[in-house]
């Protein structure tokens, strides 16, 4: 007996020797395989925040000729940014939700569908109400992208995922900064500038035309320009929705199981608490940057009695530092922890806005501050959403309630600050609400740390041990990694 044992051993020894190199074959090709994908993927994602930062500043520079579009005056249709607004913040909320529950790949594709459509129907609006609707449904769309395109990241390159972060919110920037550049330079010409602003125009005649065609809620736009910056737009972001749609039918419900099983073991002692300072962390920073950007241009002209041109030059220093160091930042997160990256943001936030206020009629103080200032916003927020994944797990859910808090900042602290400077106008406000919300996000930062890092309890520690041998033995390649 025991020479037909040692015998079917070496046979089994032959064999296993020979299947050994075709099953290192196999997990070689999946996992190149596995890597093209998780580039691919990120890749895709870049250019849809690329798309998102197009169509959320193409706004600005349009504002003008979609209020002559739909015969309104440009102070009385300010309710289409607290329409998308509200849009956003619905966006977030329920796109968090559903990205628990449903592919993600479908998702994000089907959000980037909802914003060409609103794309293309935008400058076909012929009534403020409809106006304003679409705005809304593209906030929706937004806050659905931005939710799921933060918590995919994360779960695509998970601790090595924050250049990653950094890259994904540079997109937008860029795509923000090219937007003007989009609407009145490639498609914008100087006759019909002209004719717009034109001190000799003939209003009535405008507004006789409108009358003729209100019956319409839907009709071509006179301006043809405007009509083509909104087409183009969304002709770029339906094809990136298409690419969106690919990963959709080669990811297997398995991996995003494994996926969602590993992220479920990692979670702080006060998970619940770390998020809740996280959403007041991005209440003040989102505020803060929104507040600054908008108003710095009237503070310059009004409190510091620049020019208009050189206060709109200031207002351009501000977001070029801001979308240059995003682009920078790419390199430093391969370099520098994201809890590092958040303390020298936040002290160059904190400096920066001390100086302001300190020599708050200063020309030459206002530009090198507000360059800093700029740069020191850039990284914040792409690094708070790495650095708590670090200690927690961040679920669509998770991303959403944080998300929240940013859209909620960016909604009150700029109306409660324009109404502030407004009762006060010999008062830098604007300044004074910066400086505030520098120093709050510095003392908060310590105290999430404090909360992230404290031990666990054994109870919480036998129960992610337990999770985290359960997710090994179920994924073959999980045990590959940890042996």
């Amino acid at each position: 007996m025991e020479p037909r044992g040692s015998g079917a051993t070496a046979v089994e020894q032959r064999l296993l020797r020979a299947e050994t190199p075709e099953k290192n074959g196999l997990a070689m090709a999946g996992g190149q395989v596995e890597r093209t994908l998780r580039w691919f993927t990120t890749v895709v994602l870049n250019a849809a925040f690329l798309g998102m930062g197009v169509s959320a500043a193409v706004l600005g520079p349009t504002f003008p000729d979609l209020a002559r579009n739909v015969n309104r005056s440009v102070s009385s249709l300010s309710d289409i940014f607290v329409g998308r607004a509200l849009g956003y913040l619905c966006g977030s909320v329920v796109g968090g939700v559903l990205f628990d529950c449903m592919n993600h790949f479908l998702l994000l594709g089907l959000s980037n569908l909802l914003t060409t459509a609103g794309l293309y129907l935008t400058p076909f609006c012929k009534t403020a109400a409809l106006l304003t609707a679409m705005m809304s449904l593209t906030g929706v769309s937004f806050g659905v992208l931005d939710t799921g395109g933060n918590v995919l990241i994360l779960d695509l390159w998970g601790d090595k995922g924050a250049p990653h972060m950094q890259a994904l919110h540079f997109s937008f920037a860029l795509g923000a900064f090219l937007a003007p550049l989009l609407a009145k330079l490639a498609w914008g010409t100087t006759g019909s500038a002209q004719n717009y602003t034109e001190p000799q125009f003939d209003h009535s005649a405008l507004n006789h035309s409108f009358e003729a065609t209100s019956d319409s809620v839907l009709a071509v736009p006179d301006d043809k320009n405007l009509l083509w910056s909104y087409a183009s737009t969304g002709t770029y972001v339906l094809v990136v929705s298409l690419f969106l749609f690919a990963p959709f039918f080669k990811k297997s419900s398995k991996q995003k199981k494994s996926t969602a099983s590993a992220q479920g073991a990692q979670r702080a002692k006060y998970h619940r608490a770390l998020l809740c300072l996280l959403f007041l962390f991005f209440f003040f920073y989102v505020g803060a940057e929104v507040t600054y950007g908008s108003f710095v241009f009237s503070f310059a002209t009004t409190h510091v009695g620049m020019e208009e041109s050189e206060a709109a030059g200031l207002n351009s220093i501000f977001w070029g530092t801001f979308a240059a160091c995003r682009g920078l930042a790419i390199f430093f997160a391969t370099l520098l922890q994201p809890g590092t990256m958040i303390v020298l943001c936040n002290i160059g936030s904190l400096a920066s806005s001390f100086f302001l206020v300190l020599f708050d009629k200063s020309p030459l103080c206002l530009w090198i501050a507000t360059s800093v200032y700029g740069a020191s916003m850039a990284a914040t927020f792409p690094s708070g959403i790495s650095w708590v994944e670090q200690y927690t797990s961040i679920s669509g859910k998770s991303a959403a309630f944080i998300l929240v808090g940013a859209a909620l900042g960016l909604m009150a602290t700029p109306a409660l600050s324009g109404i502030l400077q407004g009762h006060y106008p010999d008062l830098p406000v604007i300044l004074y609400t910066c400086l505030c919300s520098a120093v709050l996000t510095t003392a908060l930062f310590p105290v999430m740390y404090k909360v992230a890092t404290l031990p666990l309890d054994q109870k919480q520690e036998k129960n992610i041990s337990s999770e985290g041998q359960t997710i090994l033995l179920s994924s073959p390649r999980l045990i590959k990694e940890a042996k």
